[in-house]
């Protein structure tokens, strides 16, 4: 199977990307391969690339890509809606009396693709329209096997419990700032006569040093990866006036990052400079460096 190693270069707005052109040999399906990788294709052979069948499973490589990706062009509760719609038609969900063999094969691997995405990409399922989605694909299939709403209690229990662990760490991201503001304020309004060092707050260095570094952590593992892509961009590359999809962006967890980091930084550079001109000079003398 060809491997996916590229992303947006993969499509536009209008099909295919006006960059790559290969050969009719190298066309699999509306698929462009170049050396033995995908580089270009519409968006609808796209979406059709990521469906599983019974007997194909997309590459996980090419899934985070493209779930990645899309959401330049096409909005995630639109994309799987697409991809629901898709596999119904194909699997002919919709059939009276379904063929319960071909569901056997086809169910896990569709329940496999939904919990990649819900994995990776959990801030997509806070919108109701992708739980419905979800539910109702499942609901489908679900006649054929009980196990099924087994599997499906259990994606939603984990995707309910990370979901419910990030919007904690947003909503104490709000109280931060809205403290950090409150202190800057007051600060300008009356500054404090006598600045506190900060080994006065914590007299360890390495205890000082390892609780910033959990608190840092904890800030990135709240950044999803669609936000460094909805981030920097805000225009189709294509049409100047025209924005895209990614305008609603959600990069609140990345701008909290952003803060904390540059705090984190005038804070360093304030506890250099307030040390006293004294050790200064016997630091530099220590390392044999002329002051």
């Amino acid at each position: 199977m060809p491997q996916t190693l590229r992303s947006t270069s993969m499509f536009t707005p209008c099909g295919f990307s006006p960059h790559l052109h290969t050969s009719k040999e190298d066309e699999q399906g509306g698929l462009i391969f170049q050396d033995g990788n995908l580089t270009s294709a519409s968006l609808d052979a796209l979406i059709q690339h990521l469906i599983p069948t019974t007997d194909y499973y997309p590459e996980v490589t090419y899934i985070f890509t493209f779930l990645l990706s899309s959401r330049l062009f096409i909005e995630p509760h639109e994309l799987l809606s697409r991809v629901c719609h898709k596999c119904i038609e194909q699997q002919r969900l919709d059939d009276p009396v379904l063929d319960k063999a071909r569901i056997r094969k086809f169910g896990p691997k569709i329940l496999q693709l939904l919990t990649e995405w819900t994995e990776t990409f959990p801030y997509d399922f806070q919108e109701e329209r992708m739980i419905g989605h979800l539910k109702d694909m499942i609901h489908r299939i679900a006649p054929c096997d009980e196990a099924y709403w087994k599997k499906m209690n259990q994606l939603l229990q984990t995707l309910n419990q990370k979901l419910a662990t990030l919007n904690h760490g947003q909503e104490g991201i709000v109280k931060i700032n809205a403290a950090v503001s409150d202190k800057l304020v007051a600060f300008k309004n009356k500054p404090p006569s006598i600045q506190r060092e900060i080994l006065s707050v914590c007299s360890d260095p390495y205890t000082l040093a390892q609780q910033l570094t959990h608190v840092e952590l904890e800030r990135l593992s709240h950044i999803g990866p669609e936000e460094f892509v909805q981030a920097f961009v805000h225009k189709d590359p294509l049409d100047g006036t025209k924005t895209c999809f990614s305008e609603q962006k959600k990069t609140s967890n990345l701008e909290a990052y952003v803060k904390w980091f540059n705090r984190l930084c005038y804070l360093v550079a304030t506890e250099i400079c307030m040390v006293s001109k004294t050790c200064v000079a016997v630091f530099y003398h220590l390392l044999d460096v002329p002051v």
